[in-house]
């Protein structure tokens, strides 16, 4: 049976759309963040949990094109995170870099060891960089950072690797680091939303796989778990006991503890999805797949889509899934208006957000209840 979205909020973008990147919400829940990222800075607009504003947007100037990297914000919006080409760099909203740590380029076969971007930046065979990424820990005290090695602190000789590293969000000292195993073409965090000790890392080798990484910090070391080749993480529980996984192949969703073992009943074939209703008639191999998108409602209701298996013969498709009682069949969501071509993003208080299909607002939306 269908399931009816209602529209809580309208969130405008903080920036056209042809001039950043698309807009994202994040933050725990009530101390929402509007991030975008532009060229030459990240605009950040703090909401309440109405998903009004609070004060004016912070443009913080960023230290390379958006093209070059991803980003992290701290949980208290005090500190963003540059994951950069060549180097790790944690910037204040003021403009000012409290820290930065070089390492390995990560484009190509380069192994010059870069002191700034200007060294690269109108350089042909590094248009196309690979990328790391860097997370925020719950508590914001520690940044995680996948990069290539090796480090600029390390000594003649060192090996370039790629590393996952934990750092001081306050100056930058490397706490500890660990080898992922890995040959990325780019990754992200999920961190543990309770446990600031606790990370996960997914990795993207392209056609090659998906390394999934878990790691724990005792205070002293870093235990990293190497979990899964073809398994992309993408959703943590709002308790933190709970995984919403989708396999590379896009061919299983499925929901699994914290080490990530699969629960029982719990998984969920793309051939469960409906032939979409613009579907080629009597094409018999026209078949749906997961999109790596989606996430926890609450703690026992997932969202997901299919959208870009969709896409030829119609609208995408979303859906929300009950985890509680078994593997129950996927129900489809129906908006009131398009909304656009992505998957949807779950904020874990049993709202998630879509793009406008014009690309310029946030909708944020929950699900209709009996009567409304």
């Amino acid at each position: 049976m269908p399931v009816r979205a209602r529209l809580c909020a309208t969130v405008p973008a903080s920036l056209p759309p042809e001039e950043g990147d698309v807009p994202e919400l994040c933050g725990p829940p009530g101390r929402w963040l509007l991030v975008r990222r532009g060229d030459d800075a990240l605009v950040v607009q703090a909401l309440d949990d109405g998903f009004a504003p609070v004060g004016g947007p912070v443009r913080v100037p960023a230290p390379w094109p958006r093209r070059r990297g991803g980003y992290a914000v701290s949980p208290d919006a005090g500190l963003v995170v540059f994951a950069g080409v060549h180097a790790v760099r944690a910037v204040e909203p003021s403009g000012a870099t409290r820290w930065e740590v070089r390492h390995g380029c990560w484009s190509g076969p380069c192994q010059e060891a870069h002191s700034s971007y200007d060294d690269y930046a109108g350089r042909d065979d590094h248009r196309y960089p690979k990328r790391g990424s860097a997370g925020f820990s719950a508590d914001g005290k520690t940044v995680w950072a996948h990069v290539s090695g090796p480090l600029s602190t390390d000594g003649p000789g060192a090996q370039g690797y790629e590393e996952w590293l934990l750092l001081d969000a306050g100056d930058g000292r490397v706490l500890a680091r660990a080898d992922t195993l890995s040959a990325a073409e780019g990754s992200f965090h999920l961190p543990h939303p309770v446990d600031p000790a606790r990370m996960w890392l997914t990795i993207g080798e392209g056609q090659d796989g998906s390394p999934l990484r878990a790691g724990r910090f005792d205070g002293e070391e870093l235990a990293v778990d190497h979990i899964d080749e073809d398994l992309a993480l993408m959703s943590v529980s709002p308790s933190g006991a709970r995984l919403m996984t989708v396999a590379h192949d896009q061919g299983a969703l499925a929901v699994r503890d914290g080490r990530c073992l699969l629960l029982d009943g719990l998984e969920w074939d793309a051939c469960v999805v409906p032939r979409h209703p613009g579907a080629e008639p009597g094409n018999d191999e026209v078949e749906a797949f997961w999109d790596w998108a989606g996430g926890f409602l609450d703690e026992t209701t997932l969202i997901c889509s299919t959208v870009e298996s969709d896409e030829e013969w119609g609208e995408g498709r979303h859906w929300i899934v009950a985890t509680t009682g078994g593997a129950g069949a996927p129900a489809l969501v129906e908006y009131p208006v398009p909304v656009g071509t992505r998957g949807p993003t779950a904020l874990g208080d049993g709202r998630w957000w879509t793009l406008s299909d014009a690309g310029d607002e946030l909708l944020v939306w929950a699900r209709e209840q009996p009567g409304e």
